[in-house]
């Protein structure tokens, strides 16, 4: 949450790309292998710069890469909420702006009450079997 284009929290406290570089590499350097973000984390750009320095400073197979999701990120249904289509649209945006084809762990940031919690782990599981999310 450290992370992201500076406006995009509406207080300028996050590091963007260039400033968030140092951390990553003395992190990487110390031996820290867990990397967690979200989507909303500066409107995505969180996980922009998180996957771009992890691919510039580590081997992927080496780092545990964590995300969620749940905050509005769009309008429309699946903009928002932990919906399959809100989840599938998510986590596809999500491997996008990581640079990465799967992710080791994907969270709920919340539940939604609107969605019926079988139908959000019915989406989970399903991305779990296809191997895009390690657990």
């Amino acid at each position: 949450m450290s992370y992201g284009a500076p406006q995009a929290n509406g207080g300028g406290w996050t590091l963007g790309l260039d400033d968030a570089r140092p951390l990553f590499r003395e992190a990487i350097e110390a031996g820290i292998t867990t990397f967690d973000t979200a989507n909303a984390y500066g409107g995505g750009s969180s996980e922009e710069i998180t996957g771009k320095l992890l691919g510039e400073l580590a081997k992927r197979d080496e780092v545990v890469i964590a995300t969620k999701v749940h905050f509005a990120m769009g309008p429309g249904p699946n903009g928002v909420g932990l919906s399959r289509g809100a989840i599938m649209t998510q986590f596809d945006n999500s491997l996008r702006r990581l640079g990465t084809d799967y992710v080791d762990l994907y969270q709920i940031h919340r539940h939604d009450p609107r969605t019926p919690i079988e139908e959000t782990m019915q989406a989970l599981h399903d991305l779990v079997r296809a191997g895009k999310v390690r657990s």
